[in-house]
């Protein structure tokens, strides 16, 4: 686990299949960091007052591929049912993915988040049950052809369709900027991260021995000047600041650069080369915001007359949802709206729901773009797509965001010559193209920006959802520009503040 010796006091308890992880706790608040700690994903963390109430700050989901993955998302660092509330930043299902299994293994409190944020979960959630069922249906069903393996070894999934409505029914909805309380010591203050719709800074005012202390949670922090949400607006200052650090280490190329590179890369493959443009991406923001920019394009004469298809369920439901919460939309939206009333839709676009219909593109061998996900080619539609295109070198893959290492998209990023997918190795033939603009989270001066007011009023900044490597460039360059306190928490530490 890493834990340094400061840490070491924990007690241990197995209680239906489910590790529990208890810390010895003096009185004093603490904060447990119980994912997302030297990782991008799995983000959570505890906060624990001086009197033992504990306020759980996102629920996400472990994702990749392998055992630890799997052992990571079965384990707990706390009793669930010990946790009283529960405060979502946003709904991508690296912050939100495991709720409903929270729920199932014994929370009962609320759970505060934005409206968008809520209305998102409804549908990502459901689907992420059914690709729970679905990979351990795969998996068993691999197991019971190693006659050798036994019973125990099958596995089951962390949560299946008919927890989601019960978790669903813990969401409390909450507008921006206005103070929630949640306790007579504690209230909650949501403040637009510009990351995706209904994304969130959370804000923390707790009382503890006749003071006040703010703590502060980022989410993932947003870019300004990206289509279609309203930029990032700075937290109020706090005393302790949890800080996302994605992309700690790079900066990002300029949209104008985007569209051209996009354009590029599109004519390359789509009508010099007679192929397929595949790209990976979140079903939520990076989709839309891919659909749009293609908008623009085709509105302005500049895309070439080629099918498009969003090959993904989730996508077009999100789609759906985007329309309902024009709140989060910016300027530029609403003022583009008033010569197409339909930003995500234009005369070769196509929204694929069924089965049949993404075969059918996957044994058509005509040019076109497939938008599809997951965005780390990890699970989703977008594995079909790999696997039947990866060894075309007609084809394309354009990766437009983070993958962690140990996905498909981070391997490919890093060059491999070789794919494991579906169990059958493949020679990697596709081009394969990276643009990280597309990135919805900031880079490293556009998170320094967005939290530079917090420099003389945080006592300690916590590093989270970042790989080590990326971290330690991150806080090198944060000390540089005057921040103190700065550390790098491992997974399941606690801190005392």
């Amino acid at each position: 686990m890493g834990f340094n010796g400061r840490f070491m006091q924990t007690t241990f308890q197995m209680t239906e299949g489910i590790l529990y992880i208890h810390p010895h706790n003096e009185k004093i608040m603490e904060i447990q960091f119980c994912g997302a700690a030297r990782y991008v994903t799995g983000s959570s963390h505890l906060i624990i007052l001086d009197d033992g109430y504990k306020i759980l700050l996102d629920c996400g989901l472990f994702q990749g591929k392998g055992k630890h993955v799997w052992e990571r998302n079965n384990r707990w660092h706390f009793k669930p049912s010990e946790v009283d509330v529960m405060v979502l930043s946003h709904a991508h299902i690296d912050h939100c993915g495991r709720i409903p299994q929270l729920v199932k293994d014994g929370f009962s409190g609320q759970i505060y988040s934005t409206h968008a944020s809520r209305s998102l979960c409804a549908i990502m959630l459901l689907d992420s049950a059914k690709i729970q069922e679905r990979d351990v249906e795969w998996y068993n069903k691999k197991l019971l052809k190693k006659r050798k393996k036994k019973k125990s070894q099958f596995r089951v999934p962390l949560y299946k369709s008919k927890h989601v409505q019960p978790a669903m029914e813990a969401f409390i909805g909450c507008g921006y900027e206005r103070w929630i309380k949640i306790d007579d010591r504690v209230e909650v203050f949501f403040r637009d991260a510009g990351h995706i719709l209904g994304s969130s800074t959370v804000t923390l005012k707790v009382k503890e021995n006749g003071k006040e202390h703010l703590i502060g949670f980022t989410g993932d922090i947003g870019r300004p000047n990206r289509p279609i949400l309203r930029d990032p607006a700075k937290m109020p200052k706090v005393d302790y600041l949890i800080c996302e650090s994605t992309y700690g280490d790079k900066v990002h190329e300029l949209p104008p650069e985007q569209s051209e590179n996009f354009l590029q890369v599109l004519q390359k493959t789509c009508i010099e080369k007679k192929g397929k443009l595949i790209i990976p991406a979140f079903s939520v923001g990076r989709t839309q915001e891919i659909v749009y920019m293609m908008d623009k394009m085709e509105s302005a004469g500049l895309l070439p007359k080629i099918p498009v298809y969003v090959d993904s369920p989730l996508a077009v439901n999100a789609t759906q949802v985007f329309g309902s919460h024009p709140e989060c939309y910016d300027d530029s939206l609403n003022e583009y709206l008033l010569i197409d009333d339909n930003p995500f839709g234009f005369n070769d676009l196509n929204y694929v729901r069924s089965v049949e219909e993404s075969k059918a593109i996957n044994a058509s061998q005509e040019p076109c773009v497939i938008i599809s996900s997951s965005g780390m080619m990890n699970a989703g539609r977008v594995r079909h797509h790999l696997f039947n295109n990866i060894e075309d070198p007609k084809c394309t893959f354009l990766i437009v965001g983070y993958c962690s290492p140990d996905t498909a998209g981070g391997m490919l990023r890093n060059g491999v010559e070789t794919l494991k997918i579906f169990g059958e190795w493949k020679v990697v033939k596709a081009e394969i193209e990276v643009m990280d603009s597309f990135s919805a989270h900031g880079d490293q001066v556009e998170m320094y920006e967005f939290i530079k007011n917090q420099k003389k009023s945080a006592k300690k900044v916590f590093l989270v959802h970042g790989e080590l490597d990326t971290q330690l460039k991150f806080k090198s360059f944060l000390k540089d520009k005057g921040f103190k306190g700065i550390e790098i928490p491992e997974e399941g530490q606690i801190i005392k503040l």
